[in-house]
């Protein structure tokens, strides 16, 4: 598929592409561009094979790169990749999995320019890729919230597994944002002069706005870690406090139990043994001294 640059992507034949008045994007799969990539005349030294980062390559005659997405619904699962080759005359995206062309075909529904140019559509693209991601971490700032509050309510009897997906993502999306700033700037470093200069603005919004996507993760990580650490404060409050009955229930017992081994010696000439009162006796003094055990302790506060 190709398209002109004008006020809108205008669909076109490949042969409109040459010597037109406008810049150019194709849009091609893998099998394609080898049999056409001498045709766009792109001194290419990197092969477009399957991309695994985000990245852009300046060459001698031209800028390469790929784009490797997060699954914003599966942001660990498989990503969605394709790569680009671009020179002064336009851009070609080198796409097998779809995502590319539905990137393009969103522009053209939804985009006219004033001022057309390979730079606006390149920024228009990229932005797409983050569209969504303020919404998606604005659901993640609501998980994290949640999990405070069952946390802080006593309901999380240990560490979630969700706050493990959610870590995972992050790290994820921080690592994906680095790369995508990276290319933002070697885009706006503008190398081989393919873009014009006033229009470098639009690649150092896209890069400023990253910026602040990834400020974001990384506000939502130290989140992630302080609920972690409040996580396991509750934790050894909860212990202290099993700890904390368990010693009182030994302290009101340890005076019974040296009673009962004390009368439970059987010596002959124990005078106790013979008077008929000693077992009501004893008790009642057993009882006095869980009483005056539980008072002892409430005043302390340690129950």
């Amino acid at each position: 598929m190709y398209y002109l640059i004008r006020e809108s992507l205008t669909p076109c034949d490949p042969r409109e592409i040459r010597g037109a008045d406008a810049q150019y994007v194709a849009l091609l799969n893998s099998a394609e561009w080898q049999s056409q990539r001498e045709e766009f005349d792109m001194m290419i030294d990197m092969e477009m094979d399957t991309p695994q980062e985000t990245k852009a390559v300046v060459n001698l005659d031209s800028l390469t790169g790929a784009l490797s997405i997060p699954n914003r619904e599966n942001i660990s699962g498989p990503r969605c990749c394709f790569s680009f080759a671009l020179d002064e005359k336009g851009i070609v995206l080198v796409d097998d999995t779809g995502y590319a062309e539905q990137l393009v075909q969103a522009i053209c529904r939804s985009k006219k320019w004033r001022l057309p140019g390979l730079e606006r559509f390149l920024y228009d693209l990229l932005e797409m890729t983050i569209s969504q991601d303020l919404t998606l971490l604005e659901r993640t700032e609501q998980k994290l919230n949640r999990i405070e509050e069952a946390i802080l309510r006593g309901e999380v009897e240990q560490y979630p597994q969700e706050m493990n997906d959610i870590r995972g993502d992050l790290l994820d999306l921080r690592v994906h944002y680095t790369q995508l700033i990276d290319l933002g700037q070697e885009l706006e470093e503008n190398e081989n002069g393919f873009f014009r200069e006033e229009n470098l603005r639009y690649f150092h919004m896209f890069t400023e706005r990253v910026i602040r996507l990834q400020e974001l993760v990384n506000g939502q990580r130290e989140y992630v870690m302080q609920l972690r650490d409040l996580m396991q404060s509750q934790l050894d409050v909860r212990q202290n406090r099993i700890m904390t009955v368990l010693t009182v229930i030994t302290s009101i017992f340890l005076p019974l139990t040296l009673i009962a081994g004390w009368y439970g010696m059987n010596f002959r000439y124990m005078p106790e043994l013979e008077w008929r009162f000693s077992y009501p006796l004893v008790i009642v003094i057993s009882i006095a001294i869980v009483a005056a055990c539980l008072i002892w302790f409430k005043r302390k506060k340690w129950m």
